[in-house]
């Protein structure tokens, strides 16, 4: 699995919100590992939460920014790993 060139996707209530490859993110998983793992300790199944490549809301003008609010469902997909599906309680 090369995981600086997986595509990423983000769909929030089942609308694409985000669309990507990781190959776009400013700093590459390896870099990301690295950095951390001079200041703890990474164990199997640890999850780390980098952001993501282009689609963040910051990016976009106000008459587009669609908030996350209670009861919405994030699905995160990334190529070869899976999908990770959250509800913002």
């Amino acid at each position: 699995l090369d995981a600086d060139h997986l595509h990423i996707s983000c769909r929030v209530n089942g609308e694409l919100r985000q669309d990507s490859n990781t190959s776009n993110m400013i700093f590459s998983c390896a870099e990301i590992v690295s950095y951390l793992s001079q200041y703890m300790t990474l164990k199997p199944g640890d999850m780390i939460y980098s952001g993501t490549p282009d689609g963040v809301i910051l990016g976009m003008p106000d008459d587009r920014k669609k908030w996350l609010t209670h009861g919405d469902t994030i699905e995160v997909t990334i190529e070869g790993i899976g999908t990770l599906k959250n509800i913002i309680a």
